[in-house]
């Protein structure tokens, strides 16, 4: 599978970031006061909001990075807007270390690599690389393999009760949110975006 374009990691990025768990549940209230409750998603979705003080769109800015403004510019284009995704990595949720994904059943040679978050054991959208994986804390070397966006297969099932485990990084499969986006050109070569929209989508 073809990775998606990544999202570009720039230094003029502003604060506060905004990042939003998401659900969609029907709920239905009765004249007794009781409701009853149905989760329409199997899996949280994550709206992000970013904003940009500063894109450069020349090289006269360098702590900006020499067309700053043509790497966001360019990738909401070549996103055409809401319709193409892309791969962001959230500085703060990218990484996981000794992560438990599976037992082994004997039979099952393909696993979805989870992360831990709290309490909340969840699916992680793109796995980016997988620096280890263990059997019963026993790195492999080779038998394994990273089948995007996040899967990792085996060339021989696992024995049951094997306590599959890894070293990963990941990303969110995105797509933006809205069809138009303002660029602002505030000074001679200086832009900025004041709220950008974006929004994980299932793998």
């Amino acid at each position: 599978m073809t990775a998606p374009p990544s999202f570009p990691a720039l230094a003029g990025q502003g604060w506060s970031v905004h990042k939003r768990p998401t659900f969609s549940t029907r709920v239905a209230s009765h004249v007794s006061g009781r409701e009853v409750r149905s989760p329409l998603f199997a899996a949280t979705l994550y709206e992000f909001e970013l904003t940009y003080d500063g894109l450069a769109s020349n090289a006269a800015f360098p702590g900006l990075g020499t067309n700053s403004l043509q790497s966001l510019m360019g990738l909401y284009l070549q996103c055409e807007g809401q319709y193409g995704t892309f791969l962001y990595t959230d500085p703060s949720d990218c990484m996981a270390a000794g992560q438990v994904i599976a037992a082994g059943d004997g039979m099952t040679i393909s696993f979805t690599f989870l992360r831990a978050l709290g309490g909340l054991i969840e699916p992680v959208s793109w796995v980016s690389t997988v620096a280890n994986v263990y059997l019963n804390g026993i790195a492999q070397s080779s038998g394994w393999a990273l089948s995007q966006p996040n899967t990792l297969t085996f060339a021989a099932a696992p024995a049951s009760g094997t306590v599959i485990s890894a070293d990963f990084t990941y990303a969110f499969q995105c797509r933006f949110l809205d069809d138009q986006e303002d660029f602002e050109n505030f000074m001679s070569g200086l832009w900025q975006v004041q709220s950008l929209k974006f929004r994980s989508v299932k793998p």
